[in-house]
Protein backbone atom coordinates (compact mmCIF):
# COMPACT_ATOMS: atom_id res chain seq x y z
CA UNK A 1 0.00 0.00 0.00
CA UNK A 2 0.85 3.19 -0.89
CA UNK A 3 2.08 5.09 2.62
CA UNK A 4 1.47 9.34 1.62
CA UNK A 5 2.30 12.00 4.67
CA UNK A 6 1.10 15.39 4.71
CA UNK A 7 3.98 17.16 6.09
CA UNK A 8 1.96 18.98 9.47
CA UNK A 9 3.49 22.45 9.15
CA UNK A 10 0.10 23.50 10.82
CA UNK A 11 -3.10 25.38 9.76
CA UNK A 12 -4.28 23.63 6.79
CA UNK A 13 -7.28 21.78 6.35
CA UNK A 14 -5.84 18.23 5.53
CA UNK A 15 -9.85 16.53 5.24
CA UNK A 16 -10.19 16.57 1.99
CA UNK A 17 -6.77 15.50 0.69
CA UNK A 18 -6.82 12.61 3.38
CA UNK A 19 -10.32 11.25 1.73
CA UNK A 20 -9.02 11.81 -1.37
CA UNK A 21 -5.75 9.71 -1.18
CA UNK A 22 -7.86 7.21 0.68
CA UNK A 23 -10.43 7.07 -2.35
CA UNK A 24 -6.98 6.11 -4.18
CA UNK A 25 -6.50 3.26 -1.87
CA UNK A 26 -3.32 4.86 0.13
CA UNK A 27 -2.70 5.24 3.31
CA UNK A 28 -2.37 9.32 4.28
CA UNK A 29 -1.89 10.95 7.59
CA UNK A 30 -1.12 14.56 8.54
CA UNK A 31 2.83 14.13 10.45
CA UNK A 32 5.54 16.03 11.86
CA UNK A 33 7.04 13.24 13.11
CA UNK A 34 11.04 12.50 11.54
CA UNK A 35 10.38 8.95 11.99
CA UNK A 36 6.79 8.64 11.04
CA UNK A 37 8.19 10.84 7.62
CA UNK A 38 11.43 8.87 6.89
CA UNK A 39 8.98 5.71 6.44
CA UNK A 40 6.56 7.37 3.59
CA UNK A 41 6.48 6.19 0.52
CA UNK A 42 5.64 9.82 -0.91
CA UNK A 43 5.33 12.94 0.76
CA UNK A 44 3.02 15.94 -0.04
CA UNK A 45 3.22 19.74 1.31
CA UNK A 46 -0.03 21.15 1.31
CA UNK A 47 -0.22 24.89 1.82
CA UNK A 48 -3.02 27.55 3.05
CA UNK A 49 -2.53 30.76 4.14
CA UNK A 50 0.90 33.20 3.69
CA UNK A 51 4.18 31.83 2.27
CA UNK A 52 5.84 33.92 5.76
CA UNK A 53 3.42 31.81 8.32
CA UNK A 54 4.32 28.85 6.51
CA UNK A 55 7.94 29.04 5.88
CA UNK A 56 8.05 29.93 10.32
CA UNK A 57 5.87 26.59 10.76
CA UNK A 58 8.33 24.60 8.47
CA UNK A 59 11.17 25.83 10.54
CA UNK A 60 9.95 25.57 13.76
CA UNK A 61 9.17 22.11 12.88
CA UNK A 62 12.64 21.15 11.55
CA UNK A 63 10.89 19.87 8.56
CA UNK A 64 12.96 22.36 5.96
CA UNK A 65 16.00 20.20 6.65
CA UNK A 66 13.13 16.59 6.32
CA UNK A 67 12.07 18.10 3.17
CA UNK A 68 15.41 19.10 1.49
CA UNK A 69 17.14 15.71 3.34
CA UNK A 70 14.16 12.90 2.22
CA UNK A 71 14.32 10.82 -0.87
CA UNK A 72 10.87 10.07 -1.90
CA UNK A 73 8.49 11.59 -4.37
CA UNK A 74 7.14 15.08 -2.71
CA UNK A 75 4.10 17.21 -4.20
CA UNK A 76 3.48 20.65 -2.80
CA UNK A 77 0.06 21.54 -3.58
CA UNK A 78 -0.62 25.78 -3.89
CA UNK A 79 1.18 27.52 -1.38
CA UNK A 80 3.43 24.34 -0.83
CA UNK A 81 4.46 24.72 -4.25
CA UNK A 82 5.16 27.88 -3.67
CA UNK A 83 7.46 27.68 -0.78
CA UNK A 84 9.74 25.46 -2.88
CA UNK A 85 11.16 28.19 -4.67
CA UNK A 86 13.64 30.60 -3.33
CA UNK A 87 12.09 33.46 -2.56
CA UNK A 88 8.72 34.35 -2.33
CA UNK A 89 7.13 38.32 -2.75
CA UNK A 90 4.68 37.35 0.42
CA UNK A 91 6.04 38.21 3.48
CA UNK A 92 9.70 38.84 1.81
CA UNK A 93 10.51 35.60 2.61
CA UNK A 94 13.24 33.32 1.86
CA UNK A 95 11.80 29.71 0.95
CA UNK A 96 13.20 26.10 0.69
CA UNK A 97 15.19 26.84 -2.01
CA UNK A 98 14.41 22.95 -3.97
CA UNK A 99 13.56 25.25 -7.07
CA UNK A 100 15.31 28.09 -8.48
CA UNK A 101 13.15 30.92 -9.05
CA UNK A 102 10.89 33.74 -7.17
CA UNK A 103 7.20 33.70 -6.69
CA UNK A 104 5.35 36.94 -7.82
CA UNK A 105 2.15 38.49 -6.50
CA UNK A 106 -0.60 38.29 -9.70
CA UNK A 107 -0.96 41.57 -11.39
CA UNK A 108 -4.03 42.96 -11.30
CA UNK A 109 -5.53 44.33 -14.69
CA UNK A 110 -8.73 45.47 -16.07
CA UNK A 111 -10.99 42.14 -15.90
CA UNK A 112 -8.36 40.43 -14.02
CA UNK A 113 -9.42 39.90 -10.17
CA UNK A 114 -6.82 38.77 -7.91
CA UNK A 115 -6.50 36.60 -5.72
CA UNK A 116 -7.62 34.03 -9.13
CA UNK A 117 -10.15 31.95 -7.85
CA UNK A 118 -11.49 29.41 -10.47
CA UNK A 119 -11.50 26.70 -12.72
CA UNK A 120 -8.22 27.28 -15.39
CA UNK A 121 -7.03 24.55 -18.54
CA UNK A 122 -3.51 23.55 -18.18
CA UNK A 123 -1.24 22.97 -21.03
CA UNK A 124 1.67 20.55 -20.47
CA UNK A 125 5.48 20.73 -21.55
CA UNK A 126 7.00 18.30 -22.24
CA UNK A 127 6.80 14.73 -21.18
CA UNK A 128 5.82 14.59 -17.50
CA UNK A 129 4.25 11.38 -15.49
CA UNK A 130 2.53 13.49 -12.97
CA UNK A 131 0.53 15.14 -15.87
CA UNK A 132 0.21 11.70 -18.30
CA UNK A 133 -3.26 12.38 -19.50
CA UNK A 134 -4.19 15.86 -17.88
CA UNK A 135 -2.81 18.06 -21.01
CA UNK A 136 -5.82 20.76 -21.61
CA UNK A 137 -7.56 19.19 -18.42
CA UNK A 138 -9.01 21.88 -16.07
CA UNK A 139 -7.92 22.19 -12.24
CA UNK A 140 -9.31 24.62 -9.64
CA UNK A 141 -6.94 27.48 -8.57
CA UNK A 142 -7.26 29.92 -5.49
CA UNK A 143 -4.48 32.25 -5.50
CA UNK A 144 -2.98 35.77 -5.26
CA UNK A 145 0.91 34.48 -5.76
CA UNK A 146 2.51 32.64 -8.91
CA UNK A 147 5.48 31.32 -10.22
CA UNK A 148 6.82 32.22 -13.67
CA UNK A 149 7.33 29.92 -16.21
CA UNK A 150 10.78 28.78 -16.74
CA UNK A 151 13.01 25.94 -16.98
CA UNK A 152 11.34 24.31 -14.58
CA UNK A 153 7.64 24.79 -15.45
CA UNK A 154 5.77 21.50 -16.56
CA UNK A 155 2.63 23.12 -17.12
CA UNK A 156 1.53 26.68 -18.46
CA UNK A 157 -1.54 28.24 -17.52
CA UNK A 158 -2.66 32.30 -17.47
CA UNK A 159 -4.37 34.76 -15.43
CA UNK A 160 -3.59 38.02 -16.72
CA UNK A 161 -0.32 36.50 -17.90
CA UNK A 162 1.20 32.87 -18.24
CA UNK A 163 2.47 31.11 -14.70
CA UNK A 164 3.15 27.73 -13.82
CA UNK A 165 0.38 25.75 -13.41
CA UNK A 166 2.91 22.79 -12.57
CA UNK A 167 6.53 22.63 -11.47
CA UNK A 168 9.19 19.50 -11.42
CA UNK A 169 12.55 19.12 -10.58
CA UNK A 170 13.38 15.16 -10.08
CA UNK A 171 12.07 13.83 -7.23
CA UNK A 172 10.72 17.67 -6.32
CA UNK A 173 6.75 18.44 -7.97
CA UNK A 174 4.73 21.02 -7.31
CA UNK A 175 1.26 22.07 -8.51
CA UNK A 176 -0.51 25.55 -7.82
CA UNK A 177 -3.92 24.42 -8.46
CA UNK A 178 -5.80 21.87 -6.07
CA UNK A 179 -6.19 19.05 -6.99
CA UNK A 180 -8.43 17.71 -4.61
CA UNK A 181 -11.03 20.40 -5.35
CA UNK A 182 -10.86 19.09 -8.87
CA UNK A 183 -12.78 16.42 -9.43
CA UNK A 184 -11.74 13.56 -11.72
CA UNK A 185 -8.95 15.18 -13.84
CA UNK A 186 -7.64 15.90 -9.60
CA UNK A 187 -7.67 12.35 -8.51
CA UNK A 188 -5.90 11.17 -12.06
CA UNK A 189 -2.73 13.30 -11.18
CA UNK A 190 -2.86 12.49 -7.39
CA UNK A 191 -3.20 8.57 -8.96
CA UNK A 192 0.05 9.59 -11.04
CA UNK A 193 1.48 10.73 -8.36
CA UNK A 194 1.27 7.36 -6.23
CA UNK A 195 2.73 5.86 -9.25
CA UNK A 196 5.94 7.67 -8.64
CA UNK A 197 8.94 5.91 -7.36
CA UNK A 198 11.87 7.56 -5.14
Amino acid sequence: MKDVVLLDSGGSNYASLIAAFERLGARCTPSRDPERIRAATHLVLPGVGSAGAAMRAIGEQNLDKLIADSTQPLLGICLGMQVLFEHSEESDVACLGLIPGRVTRLPEAPGIRVPHMGWNSIRSIGSNPLLEGLDGCDFYFVHSYAAPCGEYTRAVTEHGLPFSAAVGAGRIHGVQFHPERSGPQGARLLANFLELAA
